[in-house]
């Protein structure tokens, strides 16, 4: 339905997919409010976070909120590169992107693509549009972009010029592609695609599918993947029993063994150069005033337990095309 410009409305819409995959459903609210936490006791600068996510009365540990700070600063990185080797001539493909903010905080920045996608469960974007419609710091900027009389708004989709939120089921390529073209999105402009703890909740194949339709869509892309990995020694199968008594199974967990698995499956998915480094490899390559500056804001007895859960999460990416802009050439 086409809204007011002035006075965005969201209609309730049901999908099948709003009483299925209740564990993953789960690990994006815990992602969320872990997230929220780490920025409350300043490990980064959100302002808009708090305008999606809840404060959890629950301290989290410091080696969580350190994972957290790496995390984000990976993927940040990589992203920043991407739109500098674009020039932000580009769009940008959010899988599975839960209560990001990264659209409000690259306008800020002044580093907006063309384009920004985010794609998730119904139930998931239901939630992320009733907050926008709630909050005018979240709203004004999508509608300061905006160059029409009119926003494509309703309960499970928001199209806007710059900004669209979709919601989709990664699972079915077909059903995604169709959604994405219908706003608009260009399978000519420069893609960088976004996943954080997506392609492990699925199947082998449900993944491959996936990274093959991203190589194949695409002339020039990058692909961006953070997940588990050596999931295969003690305390990669604790950290997956974990996960599974909370009702989340990750059917994906067979590509996680290790990083040369990790960097094989892009490949054998039509990936023309892939890189993978664990978590504890880009804390050591951290700016040192950055990692000063977090480790006095917690006290951290037992650093080896921060090194065991770091070499246990990984950050991936690959690319497509590209030569000309230098996108091999974008590194950690």
């Amino acid at each position: 339905m086409a809204a007011s410009l002035r006075r965005p409305s969201f209609t309730a819409c049901s999908s099948p997919t709003d009483t299925d995959d209740e564990g993953v459903l789960g690990t994006c609210e815990d992602a969320s409010i872990s997230k929220r936490f780490a920025v409350s006791i300043g490990y980064w600068q959100d302002p808009y976070i708090q305008h999606l996510v809840r404060l959890s009365k629950e301290r989290k540990a410091p080696e969580i909120n350190r994972g957290y700070f790496a995390r984000v600063h990976g993927v940040s990185q990589l992203t920043k590169a991407f739109l500098l080797k674009t020039e932000c001539n580009c769009q940008i493909l959010n899988l599975g992107a839960g209560m990001d903010t990264t659209f409000w905080i690259l306008k800020d920045e002044d580093l907006l693509p063309r384009k920004y996608f985010e794609i998730d469960f119904p139930m998931i974007v239901r939630r992320r549009l009733h907050s926008i419609k709630l909050k005018p710091l979240l709203s004004k900027p999508i509608l300061d972009l905006h160059s029409e009389d009119t926003l494509q708004m309703d309960g499970h989709m928001l199209d806007s010029t710059r900004y669209a939120v979709i919601g989709a089921d990664l699972r079915d390529t077909a059903d995604l592609e169709e959604k994405l073209k219908k706003c608009n999105m260009s399978t000519q402009l420069p893609t960088l695609l976004i996943a954080e703890c997506v392609l492990v909740y699925m199947t082998l194949e449900q993944s491959a599918n996936l990274l093959k339709w991203a190589a194949n869509s695409f002339e020039t892309a990058m692909f961006i993947n953070y997940e588990q990995v050596n999931t295969d020694d003690r305390f990669g199968q604790i950290m997956i029993e974990d996960l599974r008594r909370g009702q989340c199974d990750l059917a994906g967990v067979e590509a996680c063994k290790s990083l040369e698995l990790q960097r094989e499956w892009l490949l054998s998915s039509g990936w023309e150069s892939a890189t993978a480094i664990d978590m504890m490899e880009l804390y050591s390559k951290l700016p040192r005033a950055e990692v000063i500056r977090i480790e006095s804001l917690e006290f951290l007895d037992e650093m080896e337990l921060l090194e065991q859960l770091m070499q246990h999460y990984c950050l991936c990416w690959a690319t497509k095309g590209g030569s000309e802009l230098g996108l091999k050439e974008i590194t950690y």
